[in-house]
């Protein structure tokens, strides 16, 4: 088990040739063995180019509106169903498998008429010459479904984490006033103001008047509010430059990430005797960079257990911070998860409230790290509890 940024950067990055992918073999089952997450070399670095390709911002700025409608229709189903994922995507996974495998060949069909092929699927479906990467049917389906199951999981555990934090850190108000003799020293201070409502993250903020008493409630709400008093002013939804002047969700994001470290470590096995920070590892034993060891360490974030958006407002050292991973394995849809989740937060904490229903307290695994029994909650819109 590799525990410092270092050494999983040397596992990961510069010396990643010798040391291989490899995960249980009922994952591989589930996926499909095609998937970008089981390959090394030629295939993978090809194939990972391709992906990259549809998930990158340029990409995904379009995504913003479609993403959008898919938040506000399935908002309003939180009020009256609680769901299991996991359970859902296993009996999903046969009927993903026949659904895309027709859709490819449809598709196959439209791009062989001459029709025009949009998005990650066209891409994979193109024939690439130059690459020496023509798939195979099953290896676009092993593929595609890869990415579901990849993205559903981690982003769907994110945002659990994201209500638990909330949850569990709103019972405390802190405010701070400051003699108004003593302003002038601390235009630069950051103030740590907890808040009482369980949809407004914690958040440093800075001084513009230390005369007053602040309110991290009005913080978030300014910042979303303001959103959508120049969505309503412009009479349009939400865009990509939108989701960019999100700081104070964009850092909830970023801390939930590192406290719950969601991937909590990969799989690598040696494929020849390594060296590695004075120790030898021989061929096919098999390598774990522990990323929420890493995450935990004080040595990088002090009070790691600790949950402190704030501490995003300097940049992490390098190699600290690897919630998606690191190298030519990391995950290649992380601006898209980062950017689904940015969405879901602001029409969440504009238009509901929740509660956790029971302690909320617990860790299951399934197979990434949720809080127990998925964290169930009550939501209620907003203009009901006004009545």
């Amino acid at each position: 088990m590799v525990c410092g940024p270092e050494a999983a950067r040397q596992v990961l990055v510069t010396q990643a040739h010798m040391f291989k992918p490899t995960y249980p073999p009922s994952k591989e089952r589930v996926i499909g063995p095609n998937a970008i997450f089981f390959h090394q070399g030629a295939y993978h670095l090809n194939l990972r180019k391709l992906v990259q390709s549809s998930l990158m911002p340029s990409a995904i700025r379009g995504s913003v509106p479609r993403i959008e409608q898919i938040v506000q229709g399935f908002l309003p189903v939180w009020q009256d169903r609680t769901i299991n994922t996991l359970q859902e995507m296993k009996m999903a996974r046969a009927l993903l498998n026949d659904i895309l495998t027709e859709v490819i060949q449809n598709r196959r069909r439209l791009q062989s008429n001459g029709g025009e092929v949009k998005g990650l699927l066209a891409v994979l479906l193109e024939n690439r010459p130059k690459m020496d990467l023509r798939l195979a049917d099953s290896q676009v389906v092993d593929n595609v479904v890869g990415i579901i199951f990849a993205a559903h999981d981690t982003t769907a555990s994110a945002l659990t984490w994201v209500l638990k934090y909330l949850h569990d850190n709103c019972n405390v108000l802190e405010a701070v006033t400051v003699r108004s003799s003593d302003v002038h020293h601390i235009n630069n201070l950051f103030v740590k103001i907890v808040s009482c409502d369980p949809w407004i993250p914690l958040y440093y903020t800075r001084f513009h008047d230390a005369s007053h008493w602040y309110d991290l409630r009005r913080i978030l709400q300014e910042e979303q509010e303001g959103v959508k008093r120049r969505l309503m002013e412009e009479n349009r939804g939400l865009s990509w430059d939108d989701t960019r002047r999100m700081p104070v969700t964009s850092r909830v994001i970023q801390e939930t990430l590192r406290v719950a470290s969601i991937l909590s470590f990969t799989y690598r096995e040696s494929v020849q005797d390594v060296e590695l920070k004075g120790f030898l590892i021989p061929k096919g034993w098999k390598v774990l960079p522990l990323f929420r060891s890493i995450h935990h360490c004080e040595d990088f974030f002090p009070q790691p257990e600790k949950f402190d958006p704030s501490r995003f407002e300097v940049a992490p050292k390098p190699n600290t911070y690897m919630p998606f991973g690191n190298g030519m394995h990391s995950c290649p849809g992380s601006e898209l998860a980062k950017l689904e989740i940015l969405i879901l937060l602001h029409h969440l904490t504009l238009t509901y409230r929740w509660e956790v229903v029971g302690d909320g307290e617990g860790i299951q695994y399934g197979p990434f790290p949720v809080p127990k029994r998925g964290l169930p909650i009550k939501v209620k819109p907003k203009h009901m509890e006004a009545n």
